[in-house]
């Protein structure tokens, strides 16, 4: 029976160059100098470190735009609180999303059961496999998937004949 899986998987190599990208900009930037703007990527974690909000938008800013052009997609980006730290210095927390969570994963199975496509889906761990006796089905219920949920960019792998 064919099926795929759906996930929601970002290319953490290309991730992390972005990052160090960014960080070797912010660091040779003329309005960043003797400030305490940086960037660093612990884990799945991004943190950006400012004199001031604004300072922080402006390392989003550089963050996003290397992100894109290494044709990663910035809806991985989950944006934490900004945290006051001594003095005015402030830090943020950007997670790198990885996985579906439970109720995107039931969103999406609701969504291709009323889609009356003869399609199954089951969620399995952090992906949705999704199986069907028809390949002509399955690639409606990717197309389905693609267009109706915009929140989170979806890839499909795993596609099994």
């Amino acid at each position: 029976m064919p099926s795929f899986d759906t996930v929601c998987e970002p290319n953490l190599v290309e991730v992390r160059n972005a990052v160090d990208n960014a960080a070797k900009e912010i660091g040779t930037r003329f309005d960043f100098k003797g400030t305490s703007a940086a960037i660093e990527l612990k884990d799945k974690d991004i943190t950006l470190l400012g004199d001031a909000e604004f300072q922080l938008q402006q390392v989003e800013d550089i963050l996003r735009n290397k992100l894109t052009k290494r044709n990663v997609d910035v809806r991985y980006l989950d944006r934490g609180e900004v945290q006051k730290i001594g003095g005015d210095k402030v830090r943020q927390i950007v997670k790198v999303r990885s996985g579906i969570e439970t109720e995107q994963a039931k969103k999406i199975t609701r969504l291709l059961k009323d889609s009356k496509l003869k399609v199954q889906a089951a969620i399995q761990g952090d992906a949705v496999r999704v199986s069907g006796a028809k390949r002509d089905d399955l690639q409606a219920a990717m197309a389905l998937i693609k267009k109706d949920v915009t929140e989170l960019p979806m890839t499909f792998n795993n596609f099994r004949d």
